[in-house]
């Protein structure tokens, strides 16, 4: 295994004016807090955090756009290396923007399907919202971006054709808000990404749940695949410690039940972990729990 540290937190809007949001510490604290003894880790890399900046900027209406796709070819090069080595990547962010720079360097080995853990689809884009008047956060874009959707600043990447991952190659799994009068991404509903939301995936349990995601996988079998997984799937109860907490959400023990057949699998590439806020976890207990649910999983 390969442990990458992607101390970023661009992809992410201030909560109220002066506040720059801290998961841009979370590699650092869940190293303090005993990553590096949870994985059983052969190579490790620390990659440079960029400066946030929380206003428009010239050529995009995403927030710190330029520097996301800076800091995307970055980590896409990370990851191209480790996946022509044959080997896992295990990417500690920081903030969901990070999947994008893991995806482009998959997609320049080869193409992929992904697993997209989240308590939020993250699926914001032009069609569903007016970038004219408002000015957005990457970290609820990512999927909407990974399969094409928004400014060619960060969907257009070398060396990769069409999208970074086509739409029935997908499966999201955790959305929380779906059943409210207002959800803002109901749309994706129109498209081929598979969906389990946080109720449905308690219903029918975590043998149910790996089903769907074997379902899915199964449609390109020749394709390597990422796990996407953003701690705020979990109920605010458990993980407060992030930027968006929501309730229902998955438990630690349903989380490993689903990880580990996934992680242990030979066309798995790497994982992605972000989100994580140690700002919000004074004590370390959201930390401590990041730790057993990464120390649980059979990594192969």
């Amino acid at each position: 295994m390969h442990l990458v540290l992607a101390p970023s937190n661009l992809g992410l809007s201030p909560l109220h004016d002066g506040h720059i949001p801290g998961t841009w510490r979370a590699p650092e604290a869940l190293m303090d807090a005993g990553l590096g003894e949870a994985v059983n880790y052969s190579h490790l890399h620390s990659l440079p955090r960029s400066d946030y900046r929380p206003e428009a900027q010239e050529g995009t209406r995403i927030r710190n756009g330029h520097a996301i796709r800076a800091s995307a070819l970055i980590l896409g090069e990370t990851i191209r290396d480790i996946c022509t080595s044959g080997e896992f990547a295990l990417v500690i962010g920081g903030d969901c923007s990070l999947l994008l720079g893991a995806l482009v360097g998959a997609r320049q080995v080869g193409p992929v399907s992904l697993v997209h853990i989240d308590g939020h689809s993250d699926f914001r884009h032009p069609g569903n919202y007016d970038p004219v008047v408002a000015l957005s956060g990457a970290a609820g874009m990512d999927l909407a971006l990974a399969t094409g959707r928004g400014e060619r600043l960060l969907t257009v990447w070398p060396n990769v054709s069409g999208p970074l991952v086509s739409d029935v190659n997908v499966i999201q799994i955790g959305e929380r808000e779906s059943h409210d009068p207002d959800f803002a991404w109901s749309d994706i509903a129109d498209t081929a990404i598979e969906q389990v939301d946080i109720f449905e995936a308690q219903k029918i349990g975590p043998s149910g749940l790996s089903q769907r995601i074997h379902d899915v996988l199964l449609r390109a079998p020749e394709q390597s695949f990422w796990i996407h997984f953003d701690v705020d799937v979990m109920d605010q109860a458990i993980m407060p410690a992030v930027d968006c907490p929501g309730s229902p959400g998955l438990s630690p023990q349903h989380l490993v039940q689903i990880l580990s057949p996934l992680v242990s699998s030979a066309r798995c590439l790497g994982m992605t972990l972000t989100i994580y806020d140690p700002d919000r976890d004074p004590t370390g207990r959201c930390a401590a729990t990041i730790i057993d649910i990464l120390l649980a999983l059979p990594f192969r």
